[in-house]
């Protein structure tokens, strides 16, 4: 095995109160002038005012841009970097779920570097970008400790994924309590796309000792508190366990990358608006069933540290509970097929020549354990459509 490298933000604060040590952090790194990225939502909830009390008490002006979208697209890009030069800003703070983060981190490097996102996208590698300091309140994306970013070219509908560096945080303040608002369906499905996060980097062609480690302690606290934090809000252990999990299996991919699953999510998003985690969760099972036999050892590794599995069980029993256990989940939190979720079938199939063009392009299906060709990836989504 070559070499890993592992890129981590400089500061990571984990726990209950994280989001409170801004002040302390801007000055720990020497920034002065911040413009907080979040979207309409957190806005008027007050998250983004309490954020900010302590700023200004603190004496450091902020500006704020609240106008982040689903799926951030190059033109919500472009309004928040003309926020940005407007104001001369040395930093931005990035408050939301993996959006409002994607949202910064694409506008830090334009910032720094002029052009336009597609020409960052991989197999581009951006190098470096300005600072951000990333506070997510979901539970899911792991964008918070990432070097990559997912943005839509609003010219052609295309998902981009964007890669390197420069698009790491330079700081991450990691606190569950901003989660205890979550609704389920949100809930749900970041959750499953942490899950997702965690087998992929497992199983992933790039996998390292550093990152196995901690995607199999993801599996194991997102398998036993996911149901709980749907099923109880106002669980905290469930919400600190998820939030944990969430950044283990962001930093786990971050450094051992993404596979088959990612990469038919991201036209999914892109084509028909499915928020990128219940994409990932609409595909999580079936493209577990399609790879499982290529990698028995590494998803038998998997379905133990979930707990389908019992550790005496055979590796082939191992792989039946593991896809059954997935399917069983993806059942319990009512995560729907394209079809229940209402994309037309003439559309969905129409598409399929077209997502599995991107999917490839993408680069992710490179790293599953079972290769891809285009024809597979289109039995796949016929697949996944008859759920």
């Amino acid at each position: 095995m070559s070499a890993a490298t592992i890129q981590l933000p400089k500061i990571l604060r984990i726990g209950a109160g994280a989001s409170q040590t801004l002040v302390a952090t801007l000055r720990e790194l020497a920034l002065t002038r911040p413009l907080l990225v979040t979207d309409p939502f957190l806005v008027q909830q007050g998250f983004s005012e309490r954020l900010l009390a302590p700023l200004l008490a603190a004496g450091i002006p902020c500006g704020v841009f609240g106008d982040c979208v689903p799926d951030p697209t190059t033109d919500s890009i472009a309004a928040c970097l003309q926020v940005l030069r407007a104001g001369d800003y040395d930093c931005l703070v990035a408050l939301g779920g993996g959006s409002s983060l994607d949202t910064a981190k694409g506008v830090a490097v334009l910032a720094l570097h002029g052009g336009e996102m597609r020409d960052y996208k991989v197999p581009a590698s951006v190098a470096s970008g300005l600072p951000v300091i990333a506070i997510p309140t979901t539970a899911g994306t792991g964008a918070e400790v990432t070097r990559a970013a997912v943005i839509t070219d609003t010219a052609n509908q295309e998902k981009m994924l964007c890669m390197g560096l420069g698009l790491v945080p330079l700081a991450a303040l990691v606190d569950f309590e901003l989660t205890l608002s979550m609704p389920h369906r949100l809930t749900a499905d970041t959750g499953l796309d942490s899950l997702c996060h965690a087998i992929e980097a497992y199983v992933s062609r790039k996998a390292n000792p550093f990152t196995d480690s901690i995607a199999l302690a993801a599996m194991q606290g997102i398998s036993e508190h996911i149901r709980s934090a749907c099923a109880e809000p106002d669980n905290r252990t469930a919400r600190e366990a998820m939030m944990l999990a969430a950044t283990q299996g962001g930093i786990a991919f971050a450094n051992a990358s993404v596979t088959l699953i990612h990469g038919m999510s991201r036209p999914v998003g892109a084509l028909f608006h499915v928020p990128h985690g219940l994409s990932n969760a609409m595909l999580l099972a079936e493209v577990t069933a399609w790879s499982v036999g290529h990698a028995p050892e590494r998803y038998a590794r998997c379905a133990r540290a979930m707990g389908l599995a019992a550790e005496d069980d055979s590796e082939a029993l191992a792989l039946e509970k593991l896809v059954a256990g997935l399917r069983q989940l993806t059942a319990d939190l009512q995560v729907p097929n394209p079809r229940a979720w209402g994309i037309a079938e003439q559309d969905w199939f129409g598409a399929l020549g077209t997502m599995a063009a991107q999917a490839l392009a993408s680069g992710s299906p490179g790293n599953n354990p079972r290769l891809a060709e285009a024809a597979d990836i289109e039995a796949l989504y016929r697949r996944v459509w008859a759920g």
